[in-house]
């Protein structure tokens, strides 16, 4: 069965750095565009950052734009998302998605049909 599962959340203090990786497991999703979404309590689902299938276009929400840094490993079918200068505001728990276009519509979360479990990441002040 095609997995999505994501790790290396936890806490943080602000100003610090966090490192998120999702591992497709069950199939490769190999040219398969990612995105990671996140979603703070009693907020809904944001968007993130998207990376298309072969790594050439990447895209971020202005919140997390030139902090956050989206890459992929297709040989590993992992994707990592290094986040740098966190702050409190980034506290939520993060969910890695998958899609096959690598198209327009990668910040909305219901064009991804596949989803990880999520990993909570807290930023204390």
């Amino acid at each position: 069965q095609a997995q999505l599962v994501e790790s290396g959340g936890g806490l943080a203090q602000a100003g610090g750095s966090l490192r998120l990786s999702c591992a497709a497991s069950g199939r490769t999703f190999a040219g398969y565009a990612r995105g990671w979404f996140r979603q703070a309590p009693g907020k809904e689902r944001e968007f993130v950052a998207a990376i298309s299938g072969n790594g050439f276009n990447i895209n971020y929400a202005d919140s997390v734009k030139g902090r956050f840094t989206l890459s992929r490993d297709n040989a590993k079918n992992t994707v990592f998302l290094q986040m740098n200068s966190l702050k409190p505001e980034d506290t939520a728990v993060y969910y890695c998605a998958s899609r096959s276009s690598s198209g327009g519509g990668y910040y909305r979360a219901v064009d991804y049909p596949y989803w990880g479990q999520g990993t909570q990441v807290t930023v204390s002040s």
